[in-house]
């Protein structure tokens, strides 16, 4: 992981310091890493005395909602139910944070103005490629980490109130991160650094109860996700060049009554596969398709997902969208649009 300066840790202690009134923020369809950052990080600023809340485009998963459990609710704004307040909370603040997403541009339609336009300080701490660094006063940005609730760990242990002592931590903060951590990382099957096991370790000596968030993120779903999971292995393609793709229509979700958060993971199933060395996933969303990449070792989820789906991440974890109408005319015509994909990239 880049190494973090001291002149960088000393600006971030003194703008904490002088802010009353702050705010945190991440980006849409908010999953693990997002809940657990965001988190984690008010609970922290919570305990030196300030303001703190969440902004969000929308409202965490159910399934991953109780990362943010000791934040109190009204703490919590997704601009999705009330738009008002949560641009009231933009424009009272004096300080924010953009953390898991690389800019403004990813928090939706109806805060990336609001964020834009507040003269407030503003922190972006994220582990994506192309930061958009203009928009803000101090950026820590560092894509050699497995998530920015990761990064979030290493920047407050260098802040002096907690001088690299895990205990010190608030135990919300604690256990945000490592549910965050273990979320995008797929519980250490991927993105993993051996700062990352490091951090575990300090995290779990310091008190956090792995067992208790494993079972939480893994051991608590509704029936209805592990159906659902069955009907979209029976569909899932593989094809001869390596690639597996799975499309999941609104009316299969709405036939398993799944909500937001429950194909969490659905994107990694088929990498067990031995010959699958790339994984796409389609979820139908209002007028595009949601798009998730996994790839192993030696393809480019990233490239993928940049040249064909309006995305891009990690070089084997990414997403994107997919228009209709735009990149194809109606959502039938998804498998036609991957099938090019494949062509083309599946050599």
């Amino acid at each position: 992981m880049k190494e973090l300066t001291p002149g960088d840790i000393s600006k971030l202690d003194r703008m904490i310091e002088q802010a009353v009134t702050v705010t945190v923020t991440a980006h849409i369809h908010p999953d693990g890493d997002a809940a657990g950052s965001t988190a984690a990080l008010v609970a922290y600023l919570a305990a030196r005395g300030k303001d703190a809340a969440i902004v969000l485009p929308d409202a965490f998963p159910d399934n991953i909602s109780f990362a943010a459990e000791g934040i109190a609710p009204a703490k919590i704004l997704p601009a999705d139910t009330d738009a008002k307040a949560a641009k009231e909370r933009i424009t009272k603040s004096d300080l924010i944070f953009c953390v898991d997403c690389n800019g403004f541009s990813r928090t939706g339609d109806i805060l990336e103005p609001a964020l834009k336009a507040q003269k407030a300080r503003k922190i972006l701490i994220d582990h994506h490629i192309g930061p958009e660094q203009e928009d803000f006063d101090l950026v820590f940005s560092t894509p050699e980490v497995s998530s920015a609730s990761e990064l979030l760990y290493h920047i407050l242990m260098s802040l002096p109130d907690i001088g690299h002592d895990a205990q010190r931590l608030p135990s919300i903060s604690r256990d945000a991160i490592m549910t965050g951590m273990t979320t995008d990382t797929n519980n250490f099957a991927n993105s993993v650094f051996p700062t990352t096991f490091e951090m575990a370790s300090r995290l779990i000596a310091a008190g956090v109860d792995r067992d208790a968030i494993i079972s939480r993120l893994y051991q608590s779903a509704g029936e209805n996700r592990l159906r659902l999971m069955g009907s979209v292995l029976r569909c899932m393609k593989v094809t001869p060049e390596g690639i597996a793709y799975i499309i999941l229509r609104r009316a299969t979700m709405k036939r398993y009554g799944i909500h937001e958060g429950d194909t969490e993971g659905f994107v990694n199933m088929p990498l067990s596969i031995k010959n699958v060395r790339m994984s796409i996933f389609l979820k139908e969303d209002k007028g595009h398709f949601r798009v998730s990449l996994r790839s192993k070792k030696g393809t480019s989820a990233r490239l993928t997902a940049s040249t064909w789906f309006h995305g891009g991440g990690h070089e084997q974890a990414s997403g994107g969208r997919l228009f209709f109408p735009g990149d194809i005319s109606t959502p039938s015509d998804a498998e036609s649009y991957i099938l090019k994909v494949i062509a083309h990239t599946g050599k």
